[in-house]
């Protein structure tokens, strides 16, 4: 089966990702159906689609929108699937629900977006851990190249766990400055990550 102008995904693992194995139990994260923090983003491209081009390949790995696996509650309560479910394990991604692909074991962000790790903070008398807006990109494109200081704009960054590293997706258009390095620059992934 092949969609015309959509990539044909299958999620990795299950659409929900609330629950952890610790000493052989399981502890649920999230009971809420509507908290999209805790719905699976990573899936396997199953096929491509017949028009456009593109650099991913059946069998890539994808980082895709928080909605694709969703399931959610609508108006009346009732438990729906997200428009993109075509049956279990199979759904209909549009491209630009697509943000990054997995190939010989290196993400790559496909261009209009980069995935920037946070720095921890050195102000010693803020409360908050990582410095605001500014980090270090871990996942680039033909455009920002790994392991680049940047600043970017508010507002437009989602969090997203890749691998045990808590990773803000960024807009391309949203780098605002590249930075020198100083030689002080400490990456921050909260403890909570890691076991995601």
């Amino acid at each position: 089966m092949r969609s015309v102008f959509s990539y044909l995904v299958s999620p990795n693992g299950k659409r929900t990702i609330g629950e952890i194995e610790i000493d052989g139990n399981k502890l649920l994260l999230n009971s809420e159906l509507q908290n999209h923090e805790y719905t699976n983003r990573i899936g396997t491209v199953l096929n491509i689609p017949l028009i456009g081009d593109t650099v991913i390949e059946p069998g890539d790995d994808v980082i895709v929108h928080h909605n694709v696996f969703r399931r959610f509650r609508d108006i009346k309560g009732k438990e729906k699937d997200s428009k993109n479910f075509v049956e279990e394990d199979l759904y209909i991604v549009q491209p630009d629900q697509v943000y990054a692909y997995k190939r010989d074991g290196k993400w790559k962000a496909l261009d209009g977006f980069c995935f920037v790790k946070p720095l921890k903070s050195k102000d010693m008398f803020s409360l908050d851990k990582e410095r605001p807006l500014i980090g270090i990109v871990k996942h680039g494109n033909d455009f920002i190249k790994n392991g680049t200081l940047v600043g970017f704009r508010p507002g437009m960054e989602y969090e997203f766990i890749i691998e045990g590293q808590r990773l803000y997706r960024v807009p391309t258009n949203l780098i605002t400055i590249e930075y020198e390095y100083q030689g002080d620059e400490e990456e921050y992934n909260p403890s909570w990550a890691e076991g995601s």
